[in-house]
C-alpha cells in the first residue's frame, strides 16, 4: 500500500497566506521561522528582512493602511516576539489591520515552566495589546487560524492580530489531501456595515441647524478610501473641515474650505461638529475646555457604537462603516439643506489668511544656522512639484512643525506617529510605503526618533528602495546642549554625521546647512531613485520641549 504524500506546517502557512493574498511579509528570520520566511521567497511572496522586529512590526502595521489587507510581520520566539509586540500595540491603537506571526516554544514545556529556548507565553502576553490573538497547535488547523486572523485584523474597527505558531506544528506533517481541505480562502473579510436610515436623518436634520458647523476629517477616513463621496459632501454643503495629521490631502491642503491654518478659531467657535474617522481622544483636548465650547454638538461616524460617548455626549451617533455612511449621506442629502452662516465662513477666512501671513514671516526667513521653519520651507518647496512622494515624519518639533508646513495635495500621502505618539515608526514605515506603492518616500526624522530605527537605512539599501531620510540635527531631543557642558538627559552629539551611516552601506550620503543646499540635495535624491540621508544641521537652540505638547511633560514641584 503506497504512502500519502506529505506536506507540513511551513508549506501550509505559506499556502494559507497565498491563498488570501497576502503576497508580501516583514520580518527578521530566526528559530523557529527562518525556513519559513526562505519557503514564503521561494514560492513568490515577497519578504523584507529587517534589522530589529519592532521596524518590521510598523512596517507590516502601514501596509495594511495603506492598502486595507493585513500586513504580515514575522518574528523569531522570545525576545523577538517582544520587539514585535510594540507595533502590534500601535496597530491596535492607531486601527491598522496587520497580522504578527511568531514562532514559539513547544506548549507543554512552556506550561509547565520547564525553561526552554527562549520560553515566554506569547499569546497571553500579546493579548491585551492585540484586538485578536489565536495559538495554533496542530497543522490541520492552520488555515483556520490564517482565516480568523485576517478576518480579525480587517473587519469592523480594523485592528493587531497576534498569531501564535509553535516550533512543533510548524515542523508537523499531514497528508497533502487532509491539508488541501483544511484551508480556507476567506470571503468578504470586511463587509461593509451601512448605518440606520434613521440615524443619517437626525445627522443631517442637526447640521441643518448649525451656522457654524465643522467637519474634522481622521485618518480612519483615509484609511476608508471614500474620499470622492467625503469631498462631495463637502463640497456640496459647503461646510469648511480640518483635517488631522494622516488625513491631510483627502482634499488638499490648499482647498478653500480647509481650516487647518485656522484650527484653534474652528474648533472653539464650531456649534455642530461632525467627526469623520476621528476621535476625541488627546489629539484634539478631549472635546474639553477651555479649546472646545461647552455647547458644541457632535455627530460622529464610527464604525464601532461603542466609541459613541466616550468623551462627550454625541447627539447624532452614526454607526456604520465610513465608505457605506458617506454614501448614505449624500444620498439623504437635500439640495441646500445645509447653510454655514456668511459669518462662520468669513471669520475663518480671516483667521486662515491672518496665519498664514504671520507664518509665512517665518519661513521666508532665511537664517543661519537653519531652524525648523525655514528647513522645512526649502523642504515644501521641493516636495510641491511631487504629489507622488509619501512622507513619513517623526519626532517632536520635526513632526509638529512639519504637519503645519508640509502641504498634502494627495490622500493616504503622510504617514507619521498617530495617536500615541510614537517614535521609532520612521524606517519602517518608509520601507512599507515604498514597497507597497513603488513611489518615492521623503522620510522627515527628528535626530532622536532617527536613532530608534536608524540601522535600518542598511535594509533600505539592500532592497534598493527610492527613500530619501532627511535627519533634522540640533543635537538633541527637543534642542543640543550649551557648547562646552557635560551630556544633559535630552542632548545628543551634536557632531553626529549620519549621513557616513548610509555611505557605509552603498547609499547618497549629503551633509548640509543651509537652506540652498537643503533644496538641492533634496531634488538630486529624488531625481536619483537612489537611497540617500541628507544630514540636515539646524540651529542647536532650535526648538522647545515636548514640541506643541509640553503641557504633557509636568514639572517636578519641588524647589530648592
Amino acid at each position: 500500500m503506497a504512502l500519502p504524500d506529505l506536506t507540513d506546517g511551513f508549506h501550509l502557512v505559506v499556502d494559507a497566506l497565498k491563498l488570501n493574498g497576502l503576497d508580501t511579509i516583514y520580518g527578521v528570520a530566526g528559530i523557529p521561522i527562518t525556513d519559513l520566511a526562505r519557503l514564503a521567497q521561494a514560492e513568490g511572496i515577497r519578504y523584507f528582512g529587517f534589522r530589529h522586529e519592532q521596524s518590521a512590526g510598523h512596517a507590516a502595521s502601514i501596509a495594511g493602511y495603506l492598502t486595507q489587507k493585513p500586513g504580515v510581520c514575522l518574528t523569531v520566539s522570545g525576545p523577538g516576539f517582544l520587539n514585535g509586540l510594540v507595533a502590534l500595540a500601535n496597530a491596535t491603537t492607531n486601527c491598522f489591520p496587520m497580522i504578527l506571526i511568531s514562532g514559539s516554544s513547544d506548549r507543554a514545556i512552556v506550561d509547565l515552566q520547564q525553561g526552554d529556548y527562549e520560553e515566554i507565553d506569547q499569546l497571553n502576553a500579546a493579548k491585551p495589546f492585540a484586538k485578536a490573538a489565536f495559538r495554533v497547535n496542530n497543522p490541520e488547523d492552520i488555515g483556520v487560524g490564517v482565516a480568523r486572523a485576517i478576518r480579525a485584523a480587517v473587519s469592523g474597527r480594523p485592528g493587531g492580530v497576534y498569531l501564535d505558531l509553535t516550533a512543533k506544528v510548524l515542523g508537523s506533517t499531514i497528508d497533502v489531501e487532509t491539508a488541501r481541505h483544511s484551508l480556507i480562502k476567506v470571503v468578504d473579510p470586511a463587509p461593509s456595515q451601512p448605518p440606520s436610515p434613521q440615524s443619517v436623518r437626525r445627522a443631517l436634520d442637526l447640521l441643518k441647524t448649525a451656522k457654524r458647523p465643522l467637519i474634522i476629517l481622521g485618518k480612519g477616513a483615509a484609511y476608508a478610501q471614500a474620499d470622492q463621496d467625503i469631498r462631495t459632501f463637502i463640497e456640496t454643503t459647503g461646510i469648511p473641515f480640518l483635517p488631522m495629521s494622516m488625513a491631510k490631502g483627502i482634499l488638499p491642503d490648499t482647498h478653500p474650505l480647509s481650516a487647518a491654518a485656522a484650527r484653534s478659531f474652528a474648533i472653539g467657535q464650531a456649534d455642530v461638529v461632525m467627526l469623520i474617522g476621528a476621535r476625541l481622544n488627546w489629539l484634539l483636548s478631549h472635546g474639553k475646555s477651555p479649546l472646545w465650547s461647552e455647547s458644541t454638538q457632535y455627530v460622529q461616524i464610527d464604525i464601532s457604537a461603542a466609541e459613541m460617548d466616550s468623551n462627550r455626549p454625541i447627539a447624532a451617533p452614526v454607526v456604520g462603516d465610513i465608505k457605506s455612511s458617506m454614501a448614505a449621506f449624500l444620498e439623504s442629502l437635500e439640495p441646500n439643506a445645509i447653510q454655514p452662516s456668511y459669518e462662520w465662513l468669513e471669520g475663518i477666512t480671516q483667521k486662515k489668511q491672518k496665519n498664514i501671513e504671520k507664518m509665512a514671516v517665518r519661513l521666508n526667513a532665511d537664517p543661519n544656522p537653519m531652524n525648523f521653519s525655514s528647513a522645512l520651507r526649502a523642504i515644501r518647496d521641493v516636495l510641491s512639484n511631487r504629489p507622488d512622494v509619501y512622507v513619513v515624519n517623526e519626532g517632536a518639533n520635526t513632526l509638529d512643525f512639519a504637519r503645519n508646513i508640509i502641504d498634502m495635495s494627495e490622500p493616504r500621502r503622510r504617514l507619521d506617529t498617530g495617536t500615541w505618539g510614537i517614535m521609532g515608526i520612521g524606517m519602517g514605515y518608509a520601507i512599507a510605503a515604498s514597497a507597497e506603492s513603488g513611489q518615492p518616500v521623503v522620510a522627515i526624522e527628528g535626530d532622536s526618533a532617527f536613532g530608534f530605527d536608524g540601522m535600518e537605512l542598511e535594509t533600505i539599501c539592500r532592497y534598493h528602495l527610492p527613500v530619501v531620510t532627511v535627519v533634522f540635527n540640533n543635537g538633541g531631543i527637543y534642542r543640543g546642549d550649551p557648547e562646552g557642558s557635560p551630556p544633559s538627559p535630552t542632548g545628543l552629539l551634536a557632531t553626529a554625521r549620519y549621513d557616513k551611516i548610509i555611505e557605509a552601506f552603498g547609499g547618497r550620503g549629503y551633509h548640509v546647512s543651509d537652506t540652498a543646499s537643503l533644496s538641492r540635495s533634496l531634488y538630486e535624491a529624488l531625481e536619483s531613485g537612489e537611497p540617500t540621508l541628507i544630514n540636515c544641521v539646524i540651529d542647536p537652540t532650535a526648538g522647545t520641549e515636548s514640541g506643541h505638547i509640553q503641557g504633557l511633560n509636568p514639572k517636578s514641584g519641588l524647589t530648592k
